[in-house]
């Protein structure tokens, strides 16, 4: 049975949205670099530099590096969903839900950054993600 292609739409997605925030990190922090003459140096400890760029600036790398970390589990899941017989509207609409959630939750911390409704919103997607996995996962067994 060939995979179920609509499954790797929502995975293209988030990943071309952690391209777009890293773009974003990027055209903030460099600027402010140079409005900062922040002089880079690799003897002083990680992350103690850009601490002192504008938070609004560091917003943007937190939440790149964001992207990276939780949607790890999100890529295998989905590819292993698109492999299993069966998976219907139901997963595809919980990983749809997962992207849009994390794309929302980016745009959020990149701008606003309030941690009460980024926890909300980071809570919303982590929950779709348990539930496609949870579904997954007795898909598989």
């Amino acid at each position: 049975m060939p995979p179920n292609r609509d499954f790797f739409l929502p995975a293209l997605a988030l990943a071309a949205w952690t391209f777009a925030m890293w773009a974003w990190m990027f055209v903030t922090r460099i600027p402010a670099i140079r409005r900062a003459r922040m002089k880079l140096d690799a003897s002083i400890p990680r992350g103690e530099q850009m601490a002192t760029l504008p938070p609004e600036v560091r917003w943007k790398a937190d939440n790149y590096n964001h992207l990276l970390e939780q949607p790890t589990l999100f890529y295998p899941v989905v590819i292993i969903a698109a492999l299993l017989p069966g998976r219907g509207s139901a997963d595809l609409a919980l990983a749809w839900a997962y992207v849009a959630l994390r794309v929302v939750h980016s745009v959020f911390q990149a701008t606003v950054n309030k941690i009460e409704v980024r926890f909300a919103l980071f809570l919303l997607s982590s929950l779709a993600l348990l539930a496609l996995v949870a579904r997954t996962g007795m898909a598989l067994l």
